[in-house]
């Protein structure tokens, strides 16, 4: 696959407590903010934020990191050059304050900015709240943005943070106890539901850490785990990336019904629609 030129999204910024970063956009209707998984917003990322306009919502994709619309594929543009883009987004994600790549027990610092984001786009966009989709180092970010009720449907697509090199780190997750009470709490009071995907053979995503979210949101976590058969074979890496790198994008795919349920959750949740079944 080519690099994307991001035709049909409007660039914007954003800027929150002194911190600036570009905003792709695509879309009307309620806002679900996309945060990209490592190296970024890649051209497979991109064709998820299209389906998720196509679907009635305004996609929001706020750049942490990498270039918006590079191919990372090797067999794109060889291993040599894939592996100095993956290493370099790697790098800048583990040397920021910004992201929590080892710790247990906390929030990463750009979840208050991303908390800002969606505020933003909630009362520029309207609806009964906004969406989130978080993925690999950022999957847990969605996670700890439903401290604030305008996030009504979150998506935790293969999260990756803390690194299981630990089982204590394996079988937790990047948020802070407190803002973990607050989601607790609205699972229990609001019937907010949390939506998770992950290979059951992923290493970055060890089932302990679905056991955790199981135990501590009850039935409010909804776990989609597939075996690692169901991902597209044409994938570089090993069974990982649900909604992108490992989708097969067919009617009846074990990926594409992950898919469809992603969608399914916002149309029911930010258009008041009925969800529809799985093809």
């Amino acid at each position: 696959m080519a690099d994307h030129d991001l035709s049909g999204f409007e660039k914007s910024t954003f800027t929150h407590d002194g911190a600036t970063r570009r905003i792709l956009r695509r879309g009307t209707g309620p806002a679900v903010i996309v945060m990209a998984e490592i190296p970024g917003i890649t051209p497979k990322v991109i064709e998820f934020a299209e389906r998720v306009a196509a679907s009635g919502c305004t996609a929001v994709l706020p750049v942490l990191f990498g270039e918006p619309g590079r191919d990372p594929n090797p067999g794109a543009v060889g291993w040599p050059s894939a592996g100095r883009y993956m290493a370099s987004s790697m790098w800048r994600v583990c040397v920021s304050r910004e992201f929590t790549v080892l710790a247990t027990g906390r929030s990463s610092r750009v979840v208050r900015w991303l908390r800002a984001l969606a505020a933003a786009e909630h009362e520029r966009c309207g609806g009964p709240g906004v969406g989130a989709v978080g993925m690999c180092l950022t999957g847990g970010f969605a996670l700890a943005m439903a401290t604030d009720a305008r996030l009504v449907a979150p998506v935790l697509s293969q999260p990756s943070l803390p690194l299981a090199c630990t089982p204590g780190r394996a079988g937790g997750i990047d948020i802070s106890a407190e803002d973990l009470a607050v989601v607790r709490g609205r699972c229990e009071r609001d019937g907010l539901q949390v939506l998770g995907l992950r290979f059951r053979g992923d290493r970055l995503v060890p089932g302990d850490r679905f056991a955790f979210l199981r135990r501590e949101l009850g039935d409010a976590f909804v776990a989609v785990e597939l075996d690692d058969s169901a991902a597209n074979p044409q994938g570089a890496l090993a069974p990982h990336s649900v909604l992108t790198e490992h989708l097969i994008d067919a009617p009846g795919q074990p990926t594409r019904q992950a898919l469809d349920t992603v969608l399914d959750l916002f149309r029911t949740r930010l258009l008041g629609e009925r969800s529809a079944p799985a093809v």
